[in-house]
């Protein structure tokens, strides 16, 4: 966690609600009770959130390094980026190549393709669907290898403040691609067979020019605050309005992606979820609202376990699923979903006490010699 989104304690609430969203729609893959097919339904929607938060922290910390600094020091960037995400995610590819007990399902994507964070490119969820959701990390670390040079350009041809007229031209580019995936490769395919599904998630779910949205919505929402004191003014007098707008706004995204494979859902559903959470996110860091106000303990800490829990989660239930079956206990009820979750929770910190607190003492050496 970064040491500006530790004084956003509304952020930390929409962390752990990302997280959460994200583990009820991947147990319904596992034995689960029937309820969380109903709940978990819409839990697709938690990567989107993790994109609109990453997109604004990451572009806002930039922009506040141009502002004060008037450059971006993309070593520094590069080696913060790298000891937070690498070490973590070079550990859970470890246990899934090297113990074959952790994986959730029989195959895996080729090693060079988790290594280039290019796994999200051709992905074959069927054949080789275990670690899949590292889609999401490679989109994430192809935005943060992108993002500061285009801010650098930008910023020495004098056109930064046109990046709002580039971030509407990329979030029309993801909806336009995925019309012409919709119209080449869907279309033509019988819904009711497997391959619908796979051309789906391969064509338009995981390709990084398909999902761009809630990174480009991040994006923009961290510009505004920057750099327009209007828009600024705006959010910070109005965020408890701003946040029951963004949760009507997703009622009826959720209400546009009831069928997530339809065609409005496909094409417009993303962008929909996307711009709901954007204003959201924004609400969460208005002085004014309740979010910014309240502080948990609780979303805290599973806020700073996000992305470890995310890393590891369905290798754990796996597990834990497995051993309760070996026992002979039942697997499909609400206490077996307990165990599993708890467990995801003890797996987070065994990655925050073994991995990333002493990367993260490393880190602050590395930077200091820097």
């Amino acid at each position: 966690m970064t040491e500006s989104s530790k004084r956003l304690y509304g952020l930390d609430h929409l962390r752990a609600v990302a997280i959460v969203l994200v583990l009820m729609y991947h147990y319904r893959a596992f034995s689960h009770p029937e309820w969380i097919d109903t709940i978990g339904k819409f839990g697709w929607t938690g990567v989107d959130l993790f994109f609109v938060l990453s997109g604004f922290l990451i572009s806002g910390q930039l922009f506040q390094e141009l502002e004060e600094k008037g450059q971006i020091h993309l070593k520094v960037f590069y080696n913060k980026r790298f000891f937070r995400i690498i070490p973590a995610y070079f550990f859970t590819l470890f246990l899934y190549f090297i113990f074959p007990f952790f994986r959730e399902r029989e195959a895996l994507s080729p090693l060079w393709k988790f290594m280039t964070f290019t796994q999200n490119y051709g992905l074959d969820v069927i054949k080789r669907g275990t670690f899949s959701h590292a889609w999401s990390l490679c989109i994430e670390e192809q935005f943060y290898l992108v993002l500061p040079v285009i801010l650098i350009v930008l910023a020495r041809i004098k056109l930064l403040k046109y990046l709002v007229v580039l971030i509407v031209c990329v979030v029309l580019f993801s909806i336009i691609s995925r019309v012409v995936m919709w119209n080449e490769y869907i279309i033509p395919t019988n819904k009711e067979s497997s391959d619908f599904w796979l051309l789906w998630y391969m064509k338009i779910y995981y390709p990084t020019h398909t999902r761009l949205d809630g990174l480009g919505i991040g994006v923009l929402a961290g510009y505004l605050m920057q750099y327009s004191a209007p828009f600024k003014r705006v959010v910070h007098h109005n965020g408890n309005k701003l946040f029951l707008l963004g949760m009507i706004m997703l009622g009826i995204s959720f209400w546009l992606c009831s069928d997530q494979v339809s065609e409005i859902a496909s094409i417009l559903g993303f962008t929909a979820v996307a711009v709901s959470y954007g204003v959201i996110v924004i609400s969460a860091v208005s002085s004014s609202s309740f979010l910014y106000r309240s502080r948990s303990y609780l979303t805290a800490q599973l806020a700073a376990l996000s992305y470890a829990v995310y890393l590891s989660h369905k290798g754990i239930i796996h597990m834990v699923q497995t051993l309760i079956h070996y026992f002979d206990g039942e697997t499909s009820d609400n206490i077996c979903l307990i165990i599993c979750l708890m467990a995801c929770i003890l797996g987070g910190l065994l990655y925050r006490f073994l991995i990333e607190n002493p990367f993260s003492v490393l880190k602050a050496k590395v930077l200091k010699r820097k």
